[in-house]
């Protein structure tokens, strides 16, 4: 709402715009008074509408008419139109002429918002023209009312509309009476008496016959309630409801409901916080209709019905994230997803079937999450449903990560497998042949860890329970195209986590394409692992000055894990990862020889590379037997 009203008064000479004025101030007339009157500022708790008021006089004459043009311009739009002197009618039957004359005006001219009588020397409804002036400003009825078709109007349905659905906590399509008292709560900060309840629904009842059923208020019922209030004059009623749901006065959410301030300092990072994540749970429940622990798309569309749209349009979600067999997306999904929402300035491009889609930057920052929670009904302030984590850098320098949203860039040669691995980490099956990477791409997923589940971007916070926690990873690979883009970019490359350098372990000329682009690139301050993928297939020497294993140990670094997506032998590469992230120094080159070589985590990854090697060299052998026994069968990437 408004801070302030600006009143100007105008009218032709002589029709008592000063004494108007200081009849109000003094609340008596006064015979003999100046020309213009100052400004007068009325303080906002003197006001019915607790709003600060500014009184502007005004003058006809036309040495006065540039003043007169720059005073309209500062005043709020609505017009009152006041018959001033009733004192000196004598006809008290001239009130139906003076209607008659009025109502066309009215018609004609849509800013007249009203019309008052009154007298400055009486003085008689001298505080009133200034209130109806004020409630002109403050709760207009051109945006809601067609005053000719006395009807609502549209852009005032659909806000309604939204009002009502959200409101419907239940999703059954009516308001209940403990749905309308919680209404009633929320806007006018007291719930209805039973009795005053039961009154209601019969005014609707009786005037909107499908207004009402047995269990509350229907969509109908709720409309016509509001079109009572502005017929019956009572506009504020529904500015208050209007505005207790973040409208604006042209109907829109207003920016600062969208998008409230908030600073994320550099070197940070927004997450959902406890309240943001029960919200997502909640809100993923209550949609759930068939209760099956999935969200199917209707259900989806559903949900989405009170923002502008689902986000997710157009992008084959929820493919690339968890679904269930029927394709549905599941609470680890729908929760990886709004994890996913508040990386910063990331671009979100889905696959699917080895196709790119269209790319989403529309939530992948906080600002469009904290738009969506506006949209979707989080009560109060959406800020408290995220939190700003500590600056990276000094959690590197702990060596103790207490962020649970992580990002994970993934590089490597055309045709190693990256893709395939993001679709392994979503539980998509792995699909023979090869498509370029002509763009970014997403997977997004949670993980377990020492006792608590995590998720892995290849990131996120959840605690359905208050024993579990959650830390949400995306995995983010990038073409050919696009690797120099994100390596030369500074602010890119230090918002990742951990950078993950993936080979073909079949092909010789695999390795050497990432160890030239991190030799090419200043990237040992940085959390990295080495994959070798296709280990189904036949182990190759690459064509390299020193072999893998040799590289990673001059760096520091652990030997590369070895997996197969095709024989679904990951080595728990996901856990593996959510390790580094949590404690980047085990695996940070230069950093990793230091004290934390010795930490669990240290030794996890060594232990988890030599069960990977003896993992692929059981599958080569068992290869060589069955080829041995005439069963082997022609290899494929």
């Amino acid at each position: 709402m408004r801070r302030f009203v600006r009143i100007l008064v105008v009218g032709d000479e002589g029709v008592g715009k000063s004494t108007l004025i200081t009849s109000l101030i003094r609340e008596t007339f006064v015979a003999n008074i100046q020309h213009i009157v100052p400004e007068v500022t009325i303080p906002p708790q003197v006001t019915p509408e607790n709003v600060t008021t500014h009184i502007v006089d005004s003058s006809a004459r036309p040495e006065y008419r540039e003043q007169l043009e720059a005073e309209i311009r500062k005043a709020h739009v609505p017009v009152v139109l006041v018959g001033n002197k009733i004192d000196l009618r004598e006809d008290h039957d001239a009130s139906s002429s003076v209607e008659e004359e009025i109502v066309p005006i009215m018609s004609d001219f849509k800013e007249v918002e009203t019309c008052v009588e009154c007298s400055a020397k009486l003085p008689m409804n001298v505080s009133e023209v200034f209130y109806f002036a004020q409630k002109a400003v403050l709760h207009p009825t051109a945006p809601l009312y067609d005053s000719r078709a006395h009807v609502l109007k549209p852009a005032c349905i659909e806000a309604l509309k939204r009002i009502f659905n959200l409101c419907d906590a239940d999703k059954d399509n009516v308001l209940n009476d403990d749905e309308l008292n919680e209404f009633q709560r929320k806007c006018f900060n007291a719930p209805l008496q039973q009795q005053e309840l039961e009154g209601v629904k019969e005014v609707v009842k009786d005037n909107e016959p499908d207004g009402v059923n047995i269990v509350g208020l229907t969509e109908k019922g709720f409309l016509f309630l509001h079109t009572l209030f502005i017929q019956r004059g009572r506009l504020e009623t529904t500015w208050t409801v209007l505005r207790k749901f973040g409208y604006g006065d042209d109907l829109t959410l207003r920016e600062d409901f969208l998008y409230p301030r908030l600073d994320v300092p550099p070197d940070c990072s927004a997450e959902l916080s406890p309240n943001g994540y029960q919200f997502f749970i909640d809100i993923f429940q209550v949609f759930d209709k068939d209760k099956d622990g999935a969200l199917k798309d209707d259900e989806l569309e559903h949900l989405f019905s009170t923002a502008p749209e689902n986000p997710w349009l157009n992008t084959e979600f929820p493919h690339t994230t968890i679904t269930n067999e029927a394709g549905a997306v599941t609470l680890q999904g729908w929760l990886a997803q709004w994890s996913n929402a508040n990386l910063v300035g990331l671009t979100f491009v889905l696959v699917i079937h080895n196709h790119i889609v269209i790319s989403m930057t529309t939530l992948l920052d906080y600002k469009k999450a904290l738009a969506y929670l506006a949209y979707l009904g989080f009560e109060g302030d959406t800020r408290t449903a995220l939190k700003i984590t500590r600056p990276k850098k000094i959690e590197r320098r702990k060596n103790n990560i207490t962020r649970n949203v992580f990002l994970v860039y993934v590089f490597g040669a055309a045709g190693s497998g990256k893709t395939s691995l993001l679709r392994a980490f979503v539980n998509k099956p792995f699909t023979d042949g090869y498509t370029p990477t002509s763009r970014k791409l997403n997977a997004v997923n949670s993980v377990e860890i020492e006792g608590a589940e995590k998720y892995l971007v290849v990131g996120a916070k959840l605690t359905p329970n208050a024993h579990q926690q959650r830390a949400m990873f995306l995995l983010q690979e990038f073409g050919s195209k696009y690797e120099a883009e994100i390596l030369q970019n500074k602010r890119k490359l230090e918002a990742s986590d951990l950078l993950c350098f993936v080979y073909d372990s079949s092909d010789a000329n695999s390795f050497s394409y990432i160890a030239d682009l991190r030799k090419r690139h200043d990237l040992d301050h940085l959390p990295t692992i080495i994959v070798a993928t296709k280990s189904d297939l036949d182990l190759v020497q690459q064509r390299h000055e020193v072999q893998p294993d040799v590289y990673c140990r001059n760096l520091g670094l652990n030997t590369p894990i070895s997996v197969s997506v095709k024989e679904r032998q990951t080595a728990d590469l996901w856990i593996l990862q959510t390790s580094i992230a949590m404690h980047p120094a085990n695996a940070t080159p230069g950093l990793s020889d230091s004290s934390h070589g010795s930490s669990r985590v240290k030794r996890y990854l060594t232990a988890t590379a030599i069960v990977g090697a003896i993992l692929g060299a059981a599958f080569v052998g068992f290869k060589l037997y069955l080829h041995h026994r005439g069963l082997g069968h022609s290899a494929t990437k």
